[in-house]
């Protein structure tokens, strides 16, 4: 899944999650720290994964057991990010599936990497 993060999601986001991080917000404050500029929120960019384990695969009645991620490399405002699951494997007695997750930005940098483990519907 593809998607590119735009200042009025990310202001929806910061409102819906209560992450008033000035990092997300504010331009003149994100210039004097390490970013230079204004950076995604993680779990806005993490809920990618949500959203294609949810919709696309595994699929609609999916629900989420555990999760674990490492926040590798920030995202910006406008930056292509790509998101992908891949089948780590299969728990047939559980009735459930672990997944690698990892998100790549436009020049192929990593992202986000992880796992979840996931009840199939």
């Amino acid at each position: 899944m593809n998607r590119i993060f735009t200042q009025e999601e990310v202001l929806n986001f910061v409102s819906l999650s209560l992450d008033t991080n000035l990092l997300h917000t504010d331009v003149e404050f994100a210039k004097n720290t390490q970013f230079g500029r204004l950076i995604v929120p993680g779990f806005l960019t993490a809920s990618l994964f949500s959203a294609i384990i949810g919709t696309k695969f595994p699929g609609l009645g999916s629900i989420y057991l555990k999760q674990e991620m490492s926040f590798v490399k920030s995202v910006f405002l406008e930056q292509m990010v790509k998101a992908l699951v891949k089948v780590v494997a299969l728990i047939p007695e559980k009735h459930s599936v672990m997944l690698s997750i990892c998100c790549y930005n436009g020049d192929n940098q990593l992202i986000i990497r992880g796992n979840t483990l996931v009840k199939l519907p």
